[in-house]
C-alpha cells in the first residue's frame, strides 16, 4: 500500500518548514523542479517511513526575490502540488485576526472562505467548468488537525472563515469592519485562489491559519495600532512547531 503523501503550500513565516521537517530524523529530502504550463515550481519532498510531505513556498519566483501576494502564480503552485498525487493538500496561511479566540501566535483551522476578489482563478479558461465549493475543506483532515492543536497549543480555534484580500497592502479599518459584518473571522491574501483552484482538482484540502497579527482596528486597547510586516513574519515563524505536529498527525504518526 502506498504511503500517505501531503502537499503543503506555505508562505509567511514558513520558509524553513522543509528544513525543520528534515531535521526531525529518519527522513530523506529531495529537491524537485516541477514544470507547469504557468512556469516551473521548486519543491522539497521530505520522506519519512510513515509517509511523505511535499513543501512548496508559494512566494517563490525565478528571481532572487519573494513574489508579492498579488503576483503569485497560483495555478503553477496548485498544479505542482496536485501533480504529485497527494492524498491531501494543506494550505498554511498567515492571517490577521478579527476574533478573540484567534490571537496572534495561535494556529486555527479554516472552515470556509469569503472570497469576493475580482480576479478569477481557474484552470479552465477556454471551456466553462463549474465546480462545487459547498464544503471546500476536508472534514476528516480538519478533525485530525484540531486534535493535534488541542495537544500542542491547548486550544484549537475552528470554524474560522477567512476573507480573501489581494494585497499587497494590509486592509483598512473600514474594510475589516465590512468583512466582519459579512461573516469573516480573519483576513489573508492567498487562501482564496488556492481553495478555488484546488476545488477544480478534486484533491482534498485543509487550511491552517496562523494568526500573525490583529486585523486593522482590532488590537486590544489600541485600535489605531499599525501593522508591520516584519513583526507579522516573526510571529508567523513561531507557529511552525504546531504546524509540523499537524502534518505528522495527518501522516498517522
Amino acid at each position: 500500500m502506498a504511503l500517505p503523501r501531503v502537499a503543503v503550500l506555505c508562505g509567511t513565516g514558513m520558509s524553513i518548514l522543509a528544513d525543520e521537517l528534515s531535521a526531525l530524523g529518519d527522513s530523506t529530502t529531495s529537491n524537485l523542479l516541477i514544470h507547469s504550463e504557468w512556469g516551473p515550481v521548486q519543491a522539497s519532498l521530505v520522506s519519512f517511513t510513515v509517509g511523505e510531505v511535499l513543501v512548496i513556498d508559494r512566494h517563490q519566483s525565478e528571481e532572487a526575490i519573494r513574489a508579492p501576494p498579488h503576483e503569485i502564480e497560483h495555478r503553477a503552485n496548485v498544479y505542482a502540488a496536485s501533480s504529485c498525487k497527494p492524498d491531501l493538500v494543506m494550505s498554511i496561511n498567515s492571517v490577521g485576526s478579527m476574533i478573540e479566540d484567534l490571537p496572534p501566535g495561535t494556529v486555527g483551522v479554516t472552515s470556509d472562505v469569503l472570497d469576493l476578489a475580482l480576479r478569477p482563478w481557474t484552470f479552465h479558461d477556454d471551456n466553462a467548468v463549474h465546480t462545487d465549493r459547498t464544503s471546500p475543506f476536508d472534514a476528516s483532515a480538519m478533525t485530525i488537525c484540531c486534535t493535534s492543536l488541542e495537544t500542542t497549543q491547548g486550544s484549537a480555534p475552528s470554524g474560522v472563515v477567512v476573507a480573501q484580500c489581494v494585497g499587497p497592502q494590509f486592509e483598512s479599518i473600514a474594510e475589516i469592519d465590512a468583512l466582519e459584518r459579512l461573516g469573516a473571522h480573519a483576513v489573508g491574501m492567498t487562501l482564496g485562489p488556492e481553495s478555488r483552484l484546488l476545488s477544480e482538482t478534486g484533491t482534498p484540502h485543509v487550511s491552517l491559519v496562523c494568526s500573525s497579527n490583529w486585523a486593522a482596528g482590532r488590537e486590544p486597547g489600541d485600535p489605531s495600532a499599525q501593522i508591520d510586516h516584519h513583526s507579522v513574519e516573526a510571529i508567523a515563524s513561531t507557529m511552525r512547531l504546531h504546524v509540523t505536529e499537524c502534518l505528522l498527525s495527518l501522516l498517522g504518526t
